[in-house]
């Protein structure tokens, strides 16, 4: 069966008129990373001095570099530039969308557009939107049928009340901050994607539900993300790149997954405030695992972590509350991107912080998924790519590598691997890892070598698992309490690396410089071995 279309587009803050910084950042980063296929700017695109860059791109003597599209104005001065108030080009390969409506790509990725800032006048100026237009936009989506969201909002402000159950927008005040009527519509319309600007901040807010848990079928998550100015002097985040399948065409139990720090819908609260009506069931908590930084190694969002169908998977019991972003979703902004040492089209490879062995490299889903257990085919296949790439990698080091896998206390699927001499044989390694889990009262079973760990292990299960590059695999389902560092004191021990001082990773640290350099080292060296890029 044919792969859905997969959309890479990007989204931008407030251009503010300063086009030659953005455009030139497009092309910097379509250089580095391949083609976009468009560009959506939100805020203000157009600013006080915009006349002089602007000239040269609605004359042509420039032209964009990618496909883009803007919102309209927010205020009185820069109306002038939007000539037809239902949308129009404005110049090559730059089109104004329109005050208010949808857009919809020919592969069925729909994008739901509101130009302005919120008005309380009837009609609204020019820059302006009030309640009727979010009414009409709202009215026009949800009489279609078997409507179930819209694949990206964009919107110029913020929706009010974004912050309520949420990680913190820093100095942004959610509660006073945006406007009441993008709430209400993009609660509505259940964006998968909805981007702001205006308030010169970037916030990227956690994953939220569009269901109530137990009351309603799954649907899928909605992401929040605020962008900041182009070229702001601070640095903060303006252009934000991602990928996309429509929702048209995704398999339903694959598009309602979610992901492990998702939280409770933050307009839910206001809805029912403004209705005045009863308080809704008390909800569980979201399925978060935030893990301990002091028990963990590396650092590092959503893609989406997952329920199954139309049946609600039960919950961890009294789950820690998200207290920031996910270290290792690709996205993130806490990612610390300088150990990255490849990056596929599902997955990506980054040595470990505090590494056993400056060669000790992680395995990771670009976007979020809890465990292998919980990964979809394709992704799947790409992690068996990259397996197959490391073994050849390793052994033409004179290497072997030992990769295991804990899913308990851990929030994002982290495949550690580590190379050992080769002559360490797989007998060896196995007669390790089984001995030193009976001293610690551990079942560790040996699996058959070609089953898949999905058919010991459901969803949601703890376990720990360890597989050698011939394929062997050994197993432990984790009913109570498991030993953090096991999988990593068991090769730092005599009978494998003898690096028992290396067996806990918070003593390995080493300063950025040199994390960097070894990244560079490793990214050279397994160059020849990487996955080919994605077409």
């Amino acid at each position: 069966r044919a792969r859905p279309p997969l959309f890479l587009p990007l989204a931008c803050g407030d251009a503010e008129g300063r086009l030659e910084a953005l455009f030139g950042r497009v092309r910097a980063i379509q250089d580095k990373s391949g083609r976009f296929d468009m560009l959506l700017c939100v805020g203000n695109f157009f600013g006080s001095t915009s006349d002089t860059e602007w000239t040269e791109y609605r004359t042509g003597a420039k032209k964009a570099p990618i496909q883009t599209f803007v919102l309209g104005a927010n205020d009185q001065e820069t109306v002038r530039y939007f000539p037809d108030v239902s949308g129009c080009e404005l110049a090559e390969n730059i089109t104004y969308l329109g005050r208010r409506g949808v857009f919809s790509s020919t592969s069925g990725l729909q994008i739901a557009y509101l130009s302005g800032t919120e008005s309380q006048d009837e009609p609204a100026p020019a820059y302006s939107f009030s309640s009727k237009d979010v009414t009409e936009l709202k009215t026009s989506l949800l009489s279609t049928p078997n409507f179930k969201g819209v694949d990206i909002l964009l919107t110029s402000p913020w929706p009010r009340d974004v912050g309520n159950f949420a990680n913190s927008p820093g100095k942004i005040d959610t509660k006073k901050c945006g406007s009441t009527l993008i709430s209400d519509l993009a609660a509505s319309l259940k964006p998968r994607y909805h981007f702001a600007a205006l308030e010169k901040a970037y916030y990227e807010r956690l994953p939220y539900r569009n269901h109530t848990v137990l009351q309603e079928t799954p649907q899928h998550v909605s992401r929040f993300i605020a962008l900041a100015d182009v070229g702001n002097t601070s640095k903060k985040k303006y252009l934000y790149a991602f990928s996309i399948v429509p929702m048209s065409l995704m398999d339903p139990a694959e598009l309602v997954k979610q992901p492990q720090d998702v939280t409770e819908n933050p307009y839910r609260k206001s809805r029912k405030e403004a209705q005045k009506t009863k308080a809704l069931v008390c909800e569980e908590p979201a399925c978060q695992f935030f893990f301990d930084l002091n028990k963990h190694q590396g650092k590092k969002r959503p893609s989406d972590g997952k329920e199954r169908g139309n049946s609600q998977p039960k919950q961890a019991k009294n789950p820690s509350q998200p207290t920031g972003p996910c270290w290792f979703c690709l996205a993130s902004p806490e990612v610390e991107k300088h150990l990255v040492v490849s990056i596929g089209t599902h997955c990506y490879l980054a040595l470990a912080k505090g590494g056993l062995l400056p060669d000790h490299v992680l395995i990771l889903p670009i976007g979020h998924y809890q465990s292998v257990v919980d990964l979809s085919p394709e992704v799947m296949e790409e992690v068996t790519k990259y397996k197959s790439a490391l073994k050849e990698f390793f052994r033409s080091k004179g290497k072997r590598y030992v990769l295991f896998e804990r899913n308990y206390r851990s929030q994002h699927l982290q495949l550690q691997v580590i190379p050992v001499p080769l002559d360490c044989t797989s007998e060896d390694i196995k007669e390790s890892f089984i001995t030193q889990a009976q001293e610690q009262q551990i079942d560790l079973l040996e699996i058959p070598e070609h089953s898949d760990i999905t058919q010991v292990a459901r969803p949601g299960t703890p376990y720990f698992y360890v597989e050698l590059d011939t394929g062997e695999k050994l197993f432990h389902r984790i009913r109570r309490s498991f030993p953090l560092q096991f999988g990593r004191a068991v090769l730092a021990s005599p009978a494998l690396l003898a690096l028992p001082e290396r067996a806990d990773w918070r003593r390995c640290a080493a300063g950025r410089p040199e994390e960097a350099a070894q990244a560079c080292a490793f990214r050279r060296d397994f160059q020849p071995f990487d996955l080919a890029p994605p077409e």
